[in-house]
């Protein structure tokens, strides 16, 4: 007498084609509580590393502190003590991170022979008065001459050592911008976009036929996506095989509403009208005049800031940070 061993009926199998990854995590740069001193410096009140990571998780973001750096560039006057590309690090520094240093290169006389931005990402102040230090990893660090340094500041309200930037009430709408692109890449590089499942009751098909679907599917994502697939399934029940889609709330996500609405957050915490960062209008009236928005900015950001870097000359003692008045082209 024969057995027959009953075939082991297959189980149902589920595989994913990758999760969007973050570049950033928020935590990592505010998390922190005070500017702890580890006995010659204090440390910043947030991560400057993370910080600086952060300025280009939104194209908004860099490119309105760009703008903004382009403009007190374009009404600076040069100085002997202090040249074009030497300001342009030193304004550059004060935008992004709130503190931007300038370091005073003396004679043998102790006369000034000009001045010089290190990196404030790297600057540390001392527990000193007067004592700052250049730290840029695990004991390559230096201490400059006391009293050859200027630290100018955003003020803060919860410590007085380091400044943090103007723009850090909007540092999550960044990070949301950056998550909403990086989902969106990963959603077209996965080829099939997560979205569907392929359903199989037809008893027509066999193993083979399963195996080889699946690998027809697994081998149409990543590079060359978008590619057609055709399936014949002879003798097949009409809903033998179903397509049912799962990406519909994925494709509906409101990738639009995210990226706009962290964009004008963005230009709300770095206060540049839109038509200013080339942002195109979605309303028939459009933004208004361009000519007018540059001014009052002009009057109401760009004068203030400049007020503000000027503080360098009561440090010298000498006007070397000037400002030729905002203008623009006569119309032709």
């Amino acid at each position: 007498m024969s057995t027959e061993t009953a075939a082991a009926q297959p189980g149902i199998e589920a595989f994913t084609f990758g999760d969007p990854v973050p570049v950033l995590d928020g935590r990592e740069i505010l998390d922190y509580l005070e500017c702890w001193q580890n006995g010659r410096w204090y440390e910043p009140p947030l991560s400057l590393d993370g910080l600086a990571k952060s300025t280009r998780a939104s194209v908004y973001l860099q490119s309105g502190i760009g703008f903004k750096r382009n403009m007190l560039e374009r009404t600076f006057i040069p100085h002997k003590l202090l040249n074009r590309a030497a300001f342009g690090q030193f304004a550059l520094d004060w935008l992004w991170c709130g503190n931007t240093y300038l370091e005073k290169r003396r004679n043998m006389l102790g006369q000034a022979l000009g001045l010089l931005p290190p990196l404030a990402k790297y600057m540390r102040v001392g527990t000193e008065p007067g004592e700052y230090f250049q730290v840029r990893g695990w004991k390559d660090e230096h201490e400059f001459e006391r009293g050859t340094v200027l630290h100018l500041r955003e003020a803060d309200i919860n410590q007085e050592i380091y400044g943090l930037p103007e723009w850090l009430a909007a540092l999550q709408s960044a990070l949301l911008n950056e998550s909403a692109t990086l989902f969106r890449r990963k959603y077209y590089q996965n080829g099939s976009h997560a979205g569907f499942i392929l359903y199989m009751t037809d008893a027509a098909q066999n193993e083979g036929d399963v195996a080889a679907l699946r690998t027809a599917l697994k081998n149409a994502k990543g590079p060359g996506n978008f590619r057609n697939l055709f399936m014949y399934a002879p003798g097949g029940k009409k809903d033998g095989i179903q397509l049912l889609p799962v990406s519909e709330v994925a494709a509906k996500d409101e990738f639009g509403s995210i990226k706009n609405i962290s964009r004008d957050d963005l230009l709300a915490a770095l206060r540049i009208p839109p038509q200013l960062m080339g942002i195109v209008p979605q309303n028939a009236g459009g933004f208004g005049s361009l000519r007018e928005a540059a001014e009052v900015w002009a009057i109401n950001e760009l004068e203030p800031i400049q007020a503000r870097l000027q503080q360098v000359n009561d440090w010298l003692g000498e006007e070397v940070v000037r400002f030729r008045p905002f203008e623009l082209p006569a119309k032709g």
